[in-house]
């Protein structure tokens, strides 16, 4: 897809940038409605210091005596949202705009929870009767494009973003956008353009700059490298422009062939990062341990007649940086399979079976799984049907579901989706956990000891599963795909029942979005480029190595302790 947008990208270069209107937006929205009660005003000022016990304590009381204030049900919502029950937030919010159906912030937060909440349908639909009230507010276009982006409308979606940025020539934000969405849909040079004019507005702008080095194409100078280091002499940067920074140092380097600086810069961005993401290792290593005792050959056999039975979905997983978008491109290339994107549902159906059950039964997950009969499986399998239905576009008997994370959740998607296929993506043990530790995931980022013990884990947990669903679950190997595309594919498409097609071959030549960090790589044919890169970073790695332990060594087999 070539949009006719270079035009005015350019154009926008020449003008002065104006007022910020999302900020102007964001006030007006705010005046729309002010708190009268000189109690409310007071937890309000709780809510701002983030003395959120005090708060929750106080507008429980206030309900009691006045349980239809929606402004109090409004502040509840905010309360609930900060302690991390976002369910319940979403249903004080529905409730307030029961009471309130004017209160146009309160629905902006509800929209915006929803989507969160992955509710597409029920987001779009609160986003569009706040623009049918105002409908150049900026701030409801900007939700409606991430909206659309969310269910695979990612035409619609670029368009909006293209008319923010231009209409905000000088707000970094709407250009980071704009290039993320120009270059989901493949228009590489507009997005680096639109990337550009976003260190223009922002020259400390982090996801600008990553943005472009995640590109995996763009080549920088030394003029670029001196502008980042410049800005990370600044005191004044945000936490998170100064994390993107470093990630971009790092692949600027690398390009360079610099590897010592390479891993410099990635390790302090990795460093960064870790001190803001709450990880439990042992928590995490338990889980195999639980799902091994879940998912016995007697549960397994108990449940053998439940879920639904449609075929459609085939989920690909794996832990990151594995080959999975290119099997997704591959597979999306057949005729019979549309690709979609890395969809939340299965995540969510287990985080809700754990926030529902816990208080009541005392029970975590997977365990939770053994106290659903039959038809309860089956009403799960069902919904993830209906669910997905908002990301098909193309009327195809099959789709993918490409969210590596899944993984963790192999048992339940057998129990809900026992026709669905599972395919495992999986790369050699440090050129994945490496390739994990140079990119900026924001949330899943660990020491390489921690990302060498879950690949680890990994390994364990769909070692387990084959044996006790042999046949089950399709194993890709990223380095024999390289070695030889055809025989590879030609498994992969005789595994899922389908006939082979030359086009799973010619896969860079399908025109589809692309959302992940390898957007890219599987538009261009495969290359062994990347097979043996981790080496040039071995001196430096061997945390990493001796936490993989005989994994690293005994790779592809599965070490025998682990069977």
């Amino acid at each position: 897809m070539k949009p006719p947008l270079r035009p005015a990208l350019a154009a926008a270069g020449t003008e002065s940038a104006t007022a910020d209107s999302f900020a102007v937006a964001s006030a007006r929205l705010r005046a729309q409605r002010s708190l009268r009660r000189p109690r409310l005003q007071k937890i309000a000022s709780d809510l701002r210091n983030n003395r959120l016990e005090r708060a929750e304590t106080e507008l429980a009381e206030h309900l009691a005596r006045h349980p239809e204030d929606p402004d109090a049900i409004c502040m509840m919502a905010q309360v609930a949202t900060r302690f991390g029950r976002p369910e319940e937030a979403a249903s004080l919010l529905a409730r307030c705009l029961e009471l309130a159906p004017d209160f146009a912030s309160a629905r902006f937060t509800y929209a915006k929870l929803l989507l969160r909440l992955h509710r597409y349908g029920a987001a779009f639909g609160e986003v569009d009767r706040l623009l049918a009230g105002d409908g150049h507010n900026p701030l409801f276009l900007q939700l409606k494009a991430a909206i659309l982006g969310a269910i695979g409308e990612d035409g619609r979606a670029l368009a909006i973003f293209g008319e923010l940025a231009v209409e905000n020539p000088g707000r970094a934000e709407s250009w980071v956008r704009f290039g993320h969405a120009l270059r989901t849909m493949g228009v590489q040079e507009t997005s680096i353009a639109a990337y550009r004019k976003a260190i223009e507005a922002n020259p400390s702008s982090g996801s600008a700059w990553w943005g472009l080095a995640n590109l995996k194409t763009v080549r920088f100078g030394e003029a670029d490298i001196g502008a980042v280091k410049q800005q990370l002499k600044r005191p004044d940067i945000a936490a998170e422009d100064r994390i993107n920074l470093l990630f971009f140092l790092g692949k600027a380097h690398e390009d360079l062939g610099d590897y010592a600086r390479a891993y410099e810069h990635y390790a302090k961005a990795n460093a960064a990062r870790r001190l803001r993401i709450d990880y439990d290792w042992d928590e995490f290593a338990s889980q195999v341990a639980a799902h091994k005792a879940v998912f016995t050959p007697e549960f397994l056999r108990s449940r053998s007649e439940a879920g639904s039975k449609a075929p459609d979905p085939i989920f690909v997983l794996g832990r990151p940086r594995s080959g999975s978008t290119l099997i997704e491109q591959i597979l999306s290339s057949h005729p019979a399979i549309e690709g979609t994107a890395e969809l939340p549902y299965i995540a969510d159906f287990a985080r809700r079976l754990l926030e529902r059950e816990r208080p009541a039964r005392g029970t975590c997950y997977p365990q939770i799984l053994e106290k659903l009969e039959s038809a309860a499986l089956a009403a799960l399998g069902e919904e993830y049907l209906e669910r997905t239905k908002a990301h098909r576009k193309l009327d195809r008997p099959f789709f993918i579901d490409k969210s590596p994370a899944n993984y963790h959740h192999a048992g339940m998607i057998h129990l809900i989706l026992p026709n669905a296929k599972i395919i495992d993506a999986r790369r050699h043990p440090a050129a994945c956990c490496l390739s994990m530790f140079k990119h900026n995931y924001t949330d899943t980022n660990l020491r390489l000891t921690e990302l060498g013990r879950v690949y680890r884990d990994y390994v364990e947990l769909m070692a387990y599963f084959d044996g006790v669903l042999p046949g089950r679950i399709h194993r890709v190997i990223y380095e024999e795909l390289v070695a030889d595309p055809e025989a590879e594919i030609r498994k992969l498409v005789a595994y899922l029942g389908l006939p082979f097609e030359d086009s799973c071959l010619r896969f860079y030549e399908t025109e589809r979005p692309v959302r992940t960090p390898s957007s890219e790589q599987v538009r261009r044919p495969i290359s062994g480029q990347a097979v043996d890169h981790w080496r040039n970073f071995e001196p430096w790695l061997a945390p990493l190595i001796d936490s993989l332990g005989s994994v690293f060594t005994a790779y592809p087999r599965v070490p025998e302790e682990l069977l």
